[in-house]
């Protein structure tokens, strides 16, 4: 764990700066010799322990990061391997923040059409890894972690999806982005700084897109399933800050008692934050079987999305 008087050893901040930009008081940091898969693994041993499924019945595994062990081959291959699924399709989905949201978006499809009965979603990241640990605007917003769901086919009327919504800008790529690692940039063939290899933010850009999008989103993703906002019991958006899902609330008119926050405990956990925020909430007993819960993010691309399902 990684107080934020832990970060104010070693960054110009404090606890009462930060949790009054972010809400956030601490997050958890990945050991130095676990990898992304790792966590990616645990999360879904969990997952289909709790759905009391065995994973020799995956025919789909979908990892959603861009924080995979490494460039090739896919953080989906490893997670596959950890968990001894059987020979099926294995990919991962680079949407960050949203990643989740778009790993329930395909699967829905997959189950939909028939090219899989029972699909495992994971959304896992460590931040730490990419993150520039003297620059106070963004060191202070991120942490590390996993979750997990299932999803298979069922009857319409026993829950499930009901109605999503998924888009992207690339106009606004530069928003957030890692400089270096990739085709323009390859590790290796340049001098590199080390910073060329970290996150990057225009935090008031991401501010306006994520309330305007999550919004847009969840109101399209509700019109598709056919429902409204009072029909929907819990709210659970990406958590990336506290302010976030209090003016995405405002806009949507709904009271924050409604919206499952975890972001004081766990940071910023990119596709991570919401599968997490879930399984908390499923824990402890907030959301029950035939309850209707909303997810909403936005993420790098800029990628942004929402879902309405029944538990």
């Amino acid at each position: 764990m990684l107080s934020n008087a832990d970060l104010s050893s070693f960054i110009d901040t404090s606890d009462a700066w930060i949790r009054e930009r972010t809400g956030i008081g601490e997050r958890r940091i990945a050991s130095e010799t676990e990898v992304t898969s790792d966590l990616a693994a645990r999360a879904a041993t969990a997952a289909l322990a709790d759905a009391n499924v065995d994973a020799a019945s995956i025919d789909l595994l979908v990892v959603a990061t861009f924080t995979a062990d490494q460039p090739l081959p896919s953080c989906a291959s490893h997670v596959q391997a950890k968990l001894g699924l059987a020979p099926v399709g294995a990919f991962d989905i680079a949407a960050a923040c949203a990643g989740f949201v778009y790993g329930l978006a395909i699967a829905d499809q997959f189950l939909r059409a028939g090219g899989a009965s029972r699909i495992l979603v994971i959304g896992a990241e460590i931040l730490s890894r990419v993150t520039d640990w003297t620059d106070r605007t963004t060191a202070v917003l991120y942490g590390d972690g996993a979750g997990a769901a299932v999803l298979e086919a069922r009857p319409a009327e026993s829950g499930g999806v009901e109605g999503f919504a998924i888009g992207s800008d690339g106009r606004y790529a530069s928003s957030v982005f890692i400089p270096a690692g990739g085709s323009s940039e390859p590790i290796g063939a340049l001098d590199l700084a080390p910073d060329r290899t970290k996150m990057r933010m225009q935090g008031k850009e991401i501010f306006r897109h994520a309330v305007d999008n999550m919004t847009s989103s969840t109101l399209t993703a509700l019109e598709r399933a056919g429902v409204g906002i009072a029909d929907v019991d819990w709210f659970v958006p990406h958590q990336a800050s506290e302010r976030i899902a209090v003016a995405v609330a405002q806009r949507l008119g709904v009271d924050m008692a409604r919206f499952i926050m975890n972001v004081e405990h766990r940071g910023n956990t990119s596709s991570a934050s919401i599968p997490i925020a879930l399984d908390e909430a499923r824990r402890d007993g907030r959301i029950r079987p035939g309850q209707r819960v909303l997810v909403t993010a936005l993420g790098a691309g800029l990628a942004w999305g929402a879902a309405v399902f029944t538990v």
